[in-house]
């Protein structure tokens, strides 16, 4: 697979379900990918902590560091030519930086033989109407980057 998407934590459903973005940001998600003409199949899609912080809060850095062998083993396994950090605590954890979010979405970056494409999370957009577009547009940004990938 050629993009992975990086989450933060499981949502409600998502706990449940034992799938990472089911729930609304997951339909949206979906929505978003179809945009640009993807299907969830055609990408790997994950959390940076792999079940639900208490009161659905953002994990803390320990959570973080304490998932992080299991990202990396995905990241590992599925070898993805970008990867994508969805909001900042995915951002955060990939990258090492201070920067948020807002300063960092829509601009792709190379570490290694990896394009990094930080973006806001779907939940972000659900809350945030405005942030809507904003996803819309650094889609649209991924699917220029992918068309530019090398077969």
């Amino acid at each position: 697979m050629k993009v992975m998407f990086v989450g933060e934590a499981p949502g409600e459903q998502e706990d449940v379900q034992g799938r990472p973005f089911v729930g609304a940001a997951g339909k949206l998600l979906t929505e978003l990918l179809a945009s640009i003409g993807l299907r969830r199949t055609d990408v790997y899609i994950t959390n940076v902590v792999k079940c639900r912080p208490p009161n659905n809060r953002p994990p803390r850095k320990d959570e973080r560091n304490a998932c992080r062998p299991y990202l990396d083993r995905q990241i590992l396994l599925i070898s993805p030519r970008i990867i994508c950090p969805m909001g900042n605590s995915a951002i955060h954890s990939l990258i090492e930086t201070e920067k948020t979010v807002t300063d960092l979405h829509g601009v792709p970056f190379e570490v290694g033989k990896v394009t990094y494409f930080p973006m806001y999370h779907p939940a972000a957009a659900l809350y945030t109407f405005q942030l809507r577009k904003t996803l819309e547009e650094d889609f649209k940004k991924l699917k220029a980057l992918l068309d530019s990938l090398p077969a």
